[in-house]
């Protein structure tokens, strides 16, 4: 009789992507596994389509009602890449064998209050594939997963004509603001990437986009400089996509772009999912939590010139210093060519 397997993962988008490896794994490895896997409903159009998973539950308004449910299934094992209080009751609730993800929540406290660094040089993946290893399992060289639905791959016809020949997709958006460049400094990038950009974020996104649109928009009045900007070589196009298209559409338009720039954010490991160059850039966050890029080419953009820095595991609505020199005084350095 196979292995039924439950995998919990309740949030957010790039840490459901950064547990794909872990899932994939499970069903390959073990003896023909049921793999079950237990997220929020909101994540639903990242899990469902991944053949690796054979049935998905969801977390909805009870939390006794989702581990009724579960009871039904009679797992031999549960792999909780969650690891807080909800999953904690899951597990005992189904008393199961269960394995654990570290979170390192002593290391983080370390590193972002007394900038003492006890953190593993181990990227999130491989500490997430150490709760299976006791099943046997180990991590493959294959990296993250990303499947798109074909009703959600966004054809280049789509696109304005000035960006179906080649464009840099630049992921603007960010779970908390001091995660992502001011607006000036978007800007600011967006000159410097000089070729035609497709701005990629939420609704929430969307006037911060039409704003860098705006800034670099040709219009009557400035056709007089238009001979002087080509002159200079200045190439950059923006087309606004935020707030257009679902996630999944997104990630068909990162999936299609020639490089990928964006904060630290789930588009950044949907990138890495399809192998893309990516230039990421990093705020109050750091690298060093192991949550950079997976198994792809990728550029680091960040501040390490400050005492201040990290000052969150996560981020803040606003600088808790006021200066925001994180991110304010991040230098560029990159040719694409």
């Amino acid at each position: 009789m196979s292995l039924k397997v439950l995998v919990i993962r309740f949030s957010s988008i790039g840490d459901i992507v950064l547990t794909t490896p872990v899932v994939r794994n499970l069903k390959t490895q073990l003896d023909d596994p049921q793999i079950h896997y237990c997220t929020k409903e909101q994540f639903r159009s990242i899990v469902e389509p991944n053949p690796y998973i054979d049935k998905i539950h969801y977390l909805k308004d009870s939390l006794g009602d989702l581990i009724k449910a579960l009871k039904t299934e009679k797992f031999d094992y549960v792999i909780d890449l969650h690891r807080n209080l909800r999953t904690r009751i899951i597990k005992t609730r189904l008393g199961v064998k269960s394995y654990s993800f570290d979170k390192l929540n002593w290391e983080k406290w370390l590193m972002v209050n007394l900038k003492i660094n006890k953190l593993p040089n181990r990227h999130i993946v491989e500490r997430y594939m150490d709760t299976v290893k006791p099943l046997g399992v180990k991590i493959d060289s294959l990296g993250l997963d990303y499947f798109i639905p074909e009703k959600d791959i966004v054809p280049l016809e789509w696109l304005p004509e000035t960006h179906r020949k080649e464009y840099i997709a630049y992921a603007i958006g960010a779970q908390h603001n001091t995660k992502k460049l001011p607006l000036k400094r978007m800007i600011e990038l967006c000159d410097k990437i000089n070729k035609p950009i497709v701005l990629l974020g939420g609704p929430g996104d969307a006037e911060t986009g039409e704003a860098i649109r705006q800034f670099f928009e040709k219009t009557e009045k400035s056709a007089p400089m238009e001979e002087g900007l080509m002159r200079m070589n200045k190439k950059t196009i923006i087309y606004n996509a935020c707030g257009k298209y679902n996630l999944n559409q997104s990630a068909s338009l990162v999936k299609q772009a020639r490089y990928v720039f964006t904060h630290d954010t789930g588009l950044m490991h949907i990138a890495a999912a399809f192998k893309k160059e990516i230039f990421s850039i990093w705020g109050n966050t750091i690298p060093l939590f192991g949550m950079y890029p997976f198994r792809t080419k990728f550029t680091v953009f960040e501040n390490n010139k400050l005492d201040c820095r990290p000052c969150s595991k996560i981020g803040y609505e606003k600088c808790p210093k006021g200066h925001f020199k994180c991110m304010n005084n991040i230098n560029f350095d990159f040719y694409l060519p």
